[in-house]
């Protein structure tokens, strides 16, 4: 089956999950399309539109008291360790008891609002690998039914049935009180829910008609024709269900609904999930689907009062989900690095340093990745970019095609598994672990694929010197004459400050003098700087530096022989004694470090600042994915204001980006909570596992079955739907082995990364895979066929990943034991 390539004009490189956005502008319509339905149809989009612009302005409010927060509570810890704590009360500082339900708050009328506004924009996703290969006609008429007899219906359900939850907080003044202390109100949050309801279904009108459009004039008088008769049916069905006093039949309705099943609830439940499955692969909305089933068979399988019960409390859960809070400051974080343009520097630079190495571009464009996917952890975003900076360049240096297009697609993919991902946010709470533990399982995993794709791509270039050619003169940067002394020196400084940052951060300096870890920290890089632009004080600073390593070797021996200290210690030597050349007659002559690292530590330090006190902060477990997700955001927004490329309009434009992908996630997220609520509640998944339990298999093959599964699934599905509705199903089953000795929360942080590698699959799998259409679009002189051989190469080396991760989970969980004490 092939895929039909997408337009590359209609790619939007700010997320992995929207390929194709609708390209006409809100209230644009076609000249021919009936009359009568051009002025509804502009009328409703220009209303979603301006309601999502408002609303995509809440993210400046909810960064601001997210970041107050941080910087109120640590700064009262400061002031008090110092002895200043007079001071820190006079000036109010200290933890406060608002900021977390009202961040939440926000973040939760964010998405919720703006539902009307992403379908306007058509990014509610959908398994669209069959529909894409219908024609118009088809497409407009499966579209059209499916709007008509799934969205509407299930949009009229939820919109009353919200109005209701949110008329019942306010009428009785409910406030916040499991998990709240300070108790707010509810009703200002809910209100969301039923103003982004009648939205939404407002927004499934103008849908309705442009699938009118599409389908031509004939189809489209069916359709109409049959619009009085639907409509009465449906006016007929709403009442009967919320007032069936009001319409013949309401009474009998009523007694139909309130009727036993005559299935099991399990057996209800597995035709649930195969319908699922059916109208998901049809190409429909997977939000709405979810929805619309959910009620059905929520409704076939318990009651009415239940269902719409747990709908409203999983919708409202999502919404005041703290860890969820983190989705939409990280995706701004990173959409906002992205406008800054610091990648380009960074990869121009790591280019030149290791322009006289075979295969340079590789190494460029695997360690650009692996930083942009700590800051960014959006895959469109770095396919795009990479192949903007390297594409160009590859090919006019005879790189090979296939190996390069799978270096650029496999390096977009590590977004997904190194943090912050989004999709461990989002797993965290699917899981029932913290999100926290998550991303410390993910740093090592993490580290080896990008470790085993640069493995392979050197040695496939040390086999065969043609695949990865040492640049041209013209990309050849001017160096001294040594060079080799150069590159050891600039990564011993950096070791070094990396480790000195490590200990203030761990707290070694902090009772010797009030801000320790940033004075230390500070000092020690202006000397580095002194000895960066002087050669004198470089010959000074040198020996003091391996003295300095040398102690730190001392203090590791005394608590115990390990091999670690030691290879580190002997690694320092070697690039001392590289750096020897600095102490010869002719070094005043003929050594100096390169214009080259002036653009480098510009590309480099910004990004790994932002990402050390961002992801640093959640894996010392010194602020929550939200708190570092937030001052993440901020230092991105400083950065760009430094580097002058900060305007108000491209400010709002990446918010506008942000809300659009959020509403996506955060939608699908609820609308999948709903469905699951819904499916555990008939008992399917508990019959599921006995059933394989009971089988005579051993436990580690049924997890390699679930591996199976979700890579097969990995190949026509995004990773969202998988997380979410698959994951869920299967968690039962996963539970219950004995695996390794380990226990059931262990057992979960490592399962959430071995799904988080396998579900890389869906980026690097032909045909369906984005990255593919993504990379075409930016080199449109590589073949398709090329960029698939050289994606599946890397495949393979992932799985080899994975492989090693399902033999030793210990990969996965030593550092979230380590640093979780």
């Amino acid at each position: 089956m092939a895929a039909e390539e997408p337009n590359p004009e209609d790619l939007e490189i700010a997320d992995e999950l929207i390929a194709e956005r609708r390209a006409e502008a809100p209230g644009e319509t076609p000249e021919d399309m009936t009359p009568w339905q051009r002025p509804i149809t502009a009328a409703i989009d220009v209303l979603n539109y301006r309601a999502g612009q408002l609303i995509a302005l809440l993210m400046v409010p909810l960064i601001f008291v997210v970041v107050y927060e941080v910087l109120s509570r640590n700064l009262d810890s400061i002031l008090i360790d110092a002895g200043f704590g007079g001071l820190a009360k006079a000036l109010g500082l200290g933890p406060t008891l608002w900021v977390y339900d009202t961040s939440r708050m926000i973040a939760g009328v964010l998405w919720m609002a703006a539902a009307g506004y992403g379908l306007m924009r058509g990014v509610h996703i959908r398994a669209d690998f069959l529909y894409r290969n219908w024609s118009d006609k088809t497409q407009a008429t499966v579209d059209a039914s499916l709007y008509l007899l799934f969205f509407i219906p299930s949009m009229i359900f939820f919109t009353v049935v919200s109005a209701q939850f949110w008329w019942l907080a306010y009428s009785t003044g409910e406030t916040m009180q499991i998990d709240s202390a300070w108790g707010p109100l509810l009703w200002p949050a809910r209100t969301a829910m039923p103003i982004g309801g009648f939205l939404l279904l407002l927004q499934g009108i103008p849908e309705i008609f442009r699938a009118f459009h599409k389908m031509g004039k004939d189809r489209e008088r069916v359709f109409v024709r049959a619009l009085p008769v639907y409509l009465i049916a449906l006016v007929w069905l709403v009442l009967a269900i919320f007032a069936p006093d009001w319409v013949p039949g309401g009474e009998w309705f009523t007694d139909l609904m309130k009727a036993r099943p005559g299935l099991d609830k399990a057996t209800i439940g597995l035709i649930m999930l195969g319908a699922m499955l059916f109208v998901i692969f049809i190409g429909f909305p997977i939000a709405f689907t979810l929805i619309f089933l959910a009620f059905v068979f929520g409704i076939w399988g318990a009651n009415f009062k239940l269902t719409t019960l747990l709908m409203t409390l999983n919708t409202n859960s999502t919404m005041l989900n703290d860890q969820l809070m983190a989705v939409p400051l990280f995706v701004l974080m990173g959409i906002v690095m992205e406008s800054a343009g610091l990648m380009e520097r960074l990869f121009s630079s790591i280019q030149m340093i290791m322009a006289r190495v075979r295969g340079a571009l590789f190494i460029a464009v695997l360690i650009v990745s692996t930083i942009f996917a700590a800051a960014t952890g959006i895959v469109g975003a770095s396919v795009t970019l990479l192949g903007i900076m390297a594409g160009a360049t590859m090919s006019r240096a005879g790189y090979n095609v296939q190996l390069a297009a799978g270096t650029i697609t496999a390096g977009g993919t590590l977004g997904i598994l190194i943090p912050p991902s989004i999709m461990l946010i989002v797993m965290g709470p699917v899981l029932e672990v913290s999100t926290l533990d998550l991303f410390r399982g993910a740093f090592v995993p993490g580290a080896i694929l990008a470790s085993l794709y640069l493995l392979y791509t050197l040695g496939r270039c040390w086999i065969n010197p043609d695949l990865g050619p040492i640049l041209g003169e013209e990309d050849q940067p001017e160096t001294s004459k040594y060079y080799g002394a150069e590159v050891a020196l600039i990564c011993l400084g950096v070791l070094t400050l990396c480790r000195i940052f490590g200990m203030g951060l761990g707290g070694t300096f902090g009772g010797v003098i009030p801000f320790g870890g940033l004075v230390v920290l500070a000092i020690a890089g202006a000397i580095a700087y002194a000895a960066y632009r002087n050669l004198s004080v470089l010959k000074i600073v040198l020996p003091i530096g391996i003295l300095f390593h040398a102690f730190m070797l001392y203090q590791s021996l005394s608590a115990g022989i390990a091999i670690w200290p030691i290879a580190f210690f002997a690694f320092i030597v070697l690039l001392a004694f590289l750096a020897r050349p600095i102490y010869g007659p002719d070094a005043a002559e003929n050594f100096r470090f390169s214009d080259l690292w002036d653009e480098f530590f510009a590309g480099l330090m910004p990004p790994t600042i932002l990402i050390s006190f961002a992801l640093g902060s959640i894996l010392l477990g010194f602020a929550t994915p939200a708190e570092a997700a937030a001052m993440g955001a901020f230092g991105a927004i400083l950065l760009s204001v430094v580097y002058r490329k900060f305007t108000f309009a491209s400010f709002f434009d990446s918010l506008v980006k942000a809300l659009e992908i959020t509403v996506l996630i955060m939608f699908l997220v609820a609308a999948s909570n709903f469905f699951g609520a819904e499916f555990s509640a008939l008992g399917t998944p508990r019959m599921m596992t006995e059933m394989l339990l009971g089988l005579d298999i051993a436990p580690f093959l049924i997890l390699l079955l679930v591996m199976a599964l979700i890579f097969l699934l990995g190949w026509p599905l995004e990773w969202v739907p998988i997380v979410l509705i698959v994951v869920p199903i299967l968690l039962p089953t996963v539970a219950a082995l004995d695996i390794h000795g380990l226990d059931r929360y262990d057992l979960m942080v490592w399962f959430g990364i071995l799904v988080a590698v396998n579900l890389q699959t869906a980026w690097l799998s032909p045909p369906v895979a984005l990255s593919a259409y993504f990379l075409k679009g930016v080199v449109p002189n590589w073949d398709l066929k090329d960029i698939y051989l050289g994606m599946m190469q890397f495949m393979v080396v992932q799985l080899v990943g994975l492989i090693l991760l399902l033999i030793f989970p210990e990969l996965v969980l030593w550092l979230p034991r380590v640093m979780g004490g």
